[in-house]
């Protein structure tokens, strides 16, 4: 709301309706009349200071209110991101709470979910945990700390914290650049760990988002915790050198449990899975939508042989060749997608950065074979998995990877040979191991 509407209703509230009313009978006579609405001083008293309209326009990287509390005789792990929502937790969110929890079992330490867009779910984090078989030593709590904006545009939340309160050498996991920079300004920079799980700055033109984004990127003196060493490697070839003093890499882990092929029917039609996500750029999803009606149109897809499913979010009706209408997945729990995964044949999923990105990792784990793109040093994945192929980014390549997929894919010997040869982990325990050992190195 802007500050003139703010004024209106601060005069509405201190002289009742009758005189609101008036005030606006009259201001619409003046402009029914041609006459000025509103005064030279009404309009420099609308005006707003630099940090109100910095404030406004940066509002992802407002401060954490905290209040400090005397040291417990149990530490915590505090985990800030944005939402543990049903639509959030896949991919780094769902790891940001694996890592969480691990760290607070290495250090014997209570968890804390802080969550800013939305108010926590507890049942979605167990989902998570027990999904992947962790007990955590010590309780968990959820604690809601809200953007502020305007208080009318944004009534108060019962749920919400009136501040965080925090303690001497408590840790903050923080799970994205701008919930680090909300961090930084109200704990000890040394006490942060930044979860990197992306290039982000390629989430944004060349402009102030990415200039803010870059400055959290550069900073020296928290410390980062890379997923995959093939980002790790792009972001220090990138300029990020500091990261080989304070940042470390993992590789993340697909337990069998979970991931894993599923029984089928023996006759049934063989299962495409394309990651449809048209509102986020990074994941090509025009382009992927071609390659697929290309595919359908080729032969290459022969529908007779196969159907076709798009897993996502937000994913518009669509027809492929000649009016082939596909399953569309949204809103799946980490199970039924896990099961999903354990009966496709053959998924594509784009990603333009450096990160692998989840999908090929879940599929290849699951026991299909996948073509992704590359970019940068994400050239080949195959030590991943001989079942991820990689192609450049034109259309005839990605046709020809798919082609090269349905082949593999229809070889159920090649398959299987290349599915046992999988170089992905399997144990997230182990996956943080080292990780965890250097951090808490002198605790």
């Amino acid at each position: 709301m802007s500050v003139r509407g703010r004024r209106f209703v601060e005069f509405w509230r201190e002289n009742g309706s009758r005189a609101a009313a008036r005030l606006i009978r009259e201001k619409l006579g003046d402009a029914i009349a041609g006459r000025a609405v509103f005064s030279k001083e009404d309009e420099e008293s609308n005006a707003e200071s630099v940090p109100q309209l910095r404030a406004r326009r940066f509002i992802s990287q407002q401060a954490l209110d905290v209040y400090t509390i005397p040291r417990p005789s149990v530490p915590r792990i505090s985990l800030v991101t944005d939402s543990i929502g049903s639509e959030s937790l896949f991919g780094g969110v769902g790891t940001a709470l694996l890592f969480s929890a691990q760290l607070a079992n290495q250090m014997n330490a209570t968890l804390r979910v802080v969550t800013r867009t939305e108010v926590p779910s507890p049942a979605n984090a167990w989902q998570i945990l027990n999904a992947y078989g962790i007990q955590l030593q010590q309780e968990i709590q959820f604690a809601f700390a809200p953007l502020k904006r305007d208080e009318i545009d944004t009534p108060p939340v019962a749920e919400a914290v009136p501040g965080l309160d925090i303690h001497p050498d408590e840790i903050f996991v923080t799970t994205s650049w701008w919930t680090t920079a909300a961090t930084l300004p109200s704990v000890p920079a040394a006490s942060i760990i930044y979860l990197l799980q992306e290039d982000e700055r390629m989430f944004y033109a060349f402009g102030e988002d990415r200039v803010h984004c870059e400055r959290v990127l550069r900073n020296q003196d928290i410390r980062f915790v890379v997923n995959t060493r093939l980002l790790y490697d792009h972001l220090m070839a990138t300029g990020l050198t500091h990261l080989g003093r304070n940042g470390f890499w993992f590789e993340p882990a697909f337990p069998k449990s979970l991931f894993h092929p599923r029984p089928r029917e023996a006759n049934g039609k063989k299962r495409f899975f394309f990651y449809a996500r048209p509102n986020n750029p990074r994941n090509l999803f025009q382009i992927g939508l071609g390659i697929i009606d290309h595919a359908v149109n080729e032969g290459i897809l022969d529908l007779e042989q196969w159907e076709i499913f798009l897993v996502g979010k937000d994913i518009p009706h669509v027809k492929f060749g000649a009016g082939y209408t596909p399953h569309r997945c949204e809103g799946l729990g980490w199970e039924a997608y896990a099961d999903l995964a354990g009966t496709i044949d053959l998924g594509l999923s784009l990603m333009y950065t450096p990160h692998p990105s989840y999908p090929p990792f879940d599929l290849a784990a699951s026991g299909a074979v996948v073509v992704t793109n590359r970019f940068a040093n994400k050239q080949d994945l195959s030590g991943y998995s001989p079942n991820i192929i990689c192609a450049e980014l034109e259309t005839r390549a990605l046709l020809d990877a798919l082609r090269s997929g349905v082949a593999i894919a229809n070889d159920r010997e090649t398959r299987h040979r290349n599915f046992a040869a999988n170089g992905l982990g399997t144990d997230w325990t182990l996956a943080f191991a080292d990780v965890l050992r250097a951090l808490t190195a002198g605790r």
